[in-house]
Parts: structure tokens; C-alpha cells; sequence
């Protein structure tokens, strides 16, 4: 009796199918109103699209650690502990209510790009956009419930991990740019608006933060 033929392994990446679905499921997450978004917006018209990538960046890479932590299981520890997601929950709300009120406060919009290039801004812009992402817990409780969805067991998780990452943080990335020119497009007449459009953003983040602690 001739042996039996071994089984062939299973590619180790997602397949072309899954990964379609789960590009169109991130187009339509980034398209979404959301704090990083709205960030974005703001500082292009403060600062200009180009120093905005800074922002964007921070923001992107605190996508991907949520998406980590979300894929590697600590999302569900921390989504089954009341405790530590009420923790979250305020310290969040807490950041945008401060953010927001940082906008609220600043001047008239202008994009001299002299007025945005002081002594660490680029590290500023950076921890904003990172801060946006990762204290807000209503993205990790997302990805939490969102991923599994595309996880397949049989295939290597740190290299869906790869794929699902790069694939969201490209989308985002790519959203949150195009925002930021938007707004560097349109920036005479928000300089006409002037602090009009600084507090209606900044007012955004403060009801955001001040709703946050008390969602489900």
C-alpha cells in the first residue's frame, strides 16, 4: 500500500478573499467621524498638511498598537474588567476634554509655517495624534470585537497581524491626509472664520470626552 501523501500547510498569510473584506471594512471605518479625523482636520489648517503628517502619524501608529493588543487577547482581558475599562473610559474622556479646550483656546488660523515650528512641535504634533488613538477605549473595544471576524487560527497570527495593520493604518493614513490638505486648501476662509472654527473643533472634543466615561 503506497504511503499516504502528507497534507499540505496552509499558506501562512490571510487569502486574497479575506483580505478584500477586510480592506473594504477599513475604508469604511477611516471614512467614519472620529477624534483622530477631526485632529487631522485641525491641524491642517493650523499647521498645514506637511507638518500634519506628524499628527497623522502618531495617530496611525496608536491604531496599530490597539490593533495589536486587540489580536494578542489583552483587549479582552481589559473589555471583561469593568474596573479597568471605566479607568480608560475617564482617562480618554479626560485627554479630549484637555485637547479640546487646547483648541478652543488657540488663535485665529493661520498657516505660517514659521508660528508652528518652535522647539519640539513635530514631537508635540506626534504625542497628540498617538494620544488621540490610544486613550480613546472605544477603538480597542472596536478592533476587539472587529478582528476576530477575519482571524483564521489555522494561519499564522503574527503575519495577519501584518496584514490586517498595514492594511488599516495605509486607509487611515491616506484619510486622515487627505483631510489635512482639505482643510490647508480651504485655509483663507478658515482664517476669515477664525476662532469661530477653533471653538466649534474644540467644542467637538470636549462633548466627545465628556460623553466617553458614560457610554456602554
Amino acid at each position: 500500500m503506497a504511503p499516504a501523501m502528507p497534507r499540505l500547510a496552509r499558506p501562512v498569510a490571510m487569502s486574497l478573499h479575506t483580505w478584500l473584506i477586510f480592506l473594504l471594512a477599513a475604508v469604511g471605518l477611516s471614512l467614519s467621524p472620529g477624534p483622530n479625523g477631526l485632529l487631522a482636520l485641525t491641524h491642517g489648517a493650523l499647521y498645514g498638511h506637511r507638518r500634519t503628517l506628524f499628527t497623522i502619524t502618531g495617530g496611525v501608529l496608536g491604531f496599530v498598537a490597539i490593533i495589536a493588543l486587540s489580536m494578542f487577547g489583552i483587549g479582552a482581558l481589559i473589555r471583561a474588567s469593568v474596573g479597568w475599562l471605566t479607568l480608560l473610559k475617564w482617562a480618554g474622556g479626560a485627554y479630549l476634554v484637555w485637547l479640546g479646550v487646547q483648541v478652543w483656546r488657540a488663535p485665529p488660523m493661520t498657516l505660517d509655517t514659521s508660528a508652528a515650528s518652535g522647539p519640539g512641535r513635530a514631537g508635540r504634533l506626534f504625542r497628540q495624534g498617538l494620544l488621540s488613538a490610544t486613550t480613546n477605549p472605544k477603538g480597542l473595544l472596536f478592533f476587539t470585537a472587529f478582528l476576530p471576524q477575519f482571524i483564521d487560527p489555522a494561519r499564522s497570527l503574527p503575519l495577519q497581524f501584518a496584514f490586517m495593520a498595514a492594511t488599516f493604518a495605509g486607509t487611515e493614513f491616506v484619510t486622515e491626509y487627505v483631510l489635512a490638505s482639505a482643510a490647508h486648501h480651504i485655509s483663507p476662509w478658515l482664517q476669515r472664520v477664525g476662532r469661530r472654527f477653533n471653538q466649534a473643533c474644540g467644542g467637538v472634543f470636549m462633548a466627545l470626552g465628556a460623553a466617553l466615561p458614560f457610554t456602554n
